[in-house]
């Protein structure tokens, strides 16, 4: 009654009875159905009932129960909760996630890490995106403009490219722990795109920044460095650049939703630290011991700084890419569904659905009477001779 109450002073949620819900028509079901938050005394077809009307209108619905009654609805629902402890096998089975410490507090951590996955997911699309795009590009240009043909970045280097672009990349941005910030935002609606408007602005407008400092060097090297251009000490350069670039930007891409601190929780990351500090030593040993092999040559302190700085220039266009509003795409509100207006003596919706899922339930319930097992357990005994029934 305390809930009642609150329910029906403090919000414009509405609190009803088993009863008076399967007594309302459709009509007024679709009308309260997305206000309901308490539904007391309700039986397996009510609890059925309500998840099926909530996804007709849209709704992407949850479900928890531990009974065998609460079947049919952990299986009508788009993700169903079950209690590993005090639930039944039926229950267990009919779910889709069963919690196995039946401590209600593992939703939370379920819906935190069911985000925290979708968002690594689609950090590496975008840092996975923008270095394919750079790469492609700069290989292209370069080859078309070469006297000879040739990319100014050489099969091996671009083997390095691919490892850390694939492996590394994926090992960094997938390691990203979970925080509570997760649940500050809206859920992502069911038919958002996987990469946003927002993604495609730092995806494109990284890989502007990033190509325009790569040709720049390439084509106009003196402006930056003392080297003679086409050398094997020149492509050395183009090379670290490129990957400097890269090892930034993996910082850039740990934020999707235009944060401007990229290095909110960076250092509570010991994986992606490490993983950043691997690549950073294995693309020195490229560089000062690759040799004819990898196409390098050693740079000098000085010409390390300036490709160093060239590659940090991408945090601060992450910053301003970030002040850059573009609206997303607005996913579309729920709508009631059909059955509300129909005319009437018009087919139900769903009849079928319902009509099978009373079955199972009238089955289940039938199957809980002792009388009924006995029976089922006569009929299928079997007498061994010599030994009796």
């Amino acid at each position: 009654m305390c809930i009642r109450d609150r329910v029906s002073t403090q919000s414009t949620g509405i609190a009803i009875e088993g009863p008076a819900f399967r007594a309302l028509p459709e009509a007024e079901l679709d009308r309260i159905i997305p206000r309901i938050q308490v539904m007391a005394r309700s039986s397996p077809e009510d609890k059925y009932k309500l998840v099926t009307r909530l996804k007709l209108h849209n709704h992407v619905v949850a479900v928890t129960g531990d009974g065998t009654n609460d079947a049919p609805a952990l299986k009508a629902a788009h993700v169903g909760f079950s209690m590993g402890i005090a639930g039944t096998e039926v229950a267990k089975e009919a779910s889709d996630i069963i919690l196995m410490d039946d401590n209600f507090s593992s939703l939370v951590k379920a819906v935190m890490w069911g985000r925290n996955v979708y968002d690594s997911i689609r950090k590496f699309l975008q840092f996975q995106l923008t270095v394919n795009v750079v790469a492609v590009s700069l290989a292209f240009i370069g080859a078309v403009t070469d006297e000879h043909g040739e990319s100014p970045l050489k099969p091996v280097q671009l083997l390095w490219v691919n490892l850390i672009m694939d492996t590394m990349a994926a090992l960094a941005l997938a390691t990203e722990p979970p925080s509570s910030a997760l649940l500050d935002r809206k859920p992502y609606g069911k038919h958002d795109p996987l990469i946003t408007r927002g993604m495609w602005k730092n995806i494109i407008g990284q890989a502007i920044y990033q190509l325009l400092i790569n040709l720049l060097v390439l084509y106009r090297p003196h402006l930056l460095f003392d080297v003679e251009p086409g050398s094997i000490y020149h492509i050395t350069i183009i090379f670290n650049t490129f990957v400097m670039c890269q090892l930034f930007n993996e910082i850039n891409s740990r934020k999707l939703n235009n944060e401007l601190n990229v290095f909110s929780g960076l250092f509570d990351n010991a994986i992606f630290l490490g993983i950043l500090g691997f690549t950073l030593v294995v693309q020195w040993i490229f560089v000062e011991f690759g040799g004819d092999f990898t196409s390098t040559r050693p740079l000098t302190s000085s010409d390390w700084f300036t490709t160093f700085l060239l590659g940090a220039g991408g945090i601060p266009w992450g910053v301003m890419l970030s002040l850059l509003p573009v609206k997303e795409k607005e996913t579309p509100a729920p709508v009631a569904p059909r059955s509300a207006s129909r005319p009437a003596g018009s087919p139900k919706v769903g009849a079928s659905k319902w009509n099978k899922a009373r079955t199972v339930i009238k089955a289940v319930n039938a199957l809980k009477q002792p009388l009924l097992i006995d029976r089922i357990r006569r009929r299928h005994s079997v007498t061994v001779p010599g030994f009796g029934k």
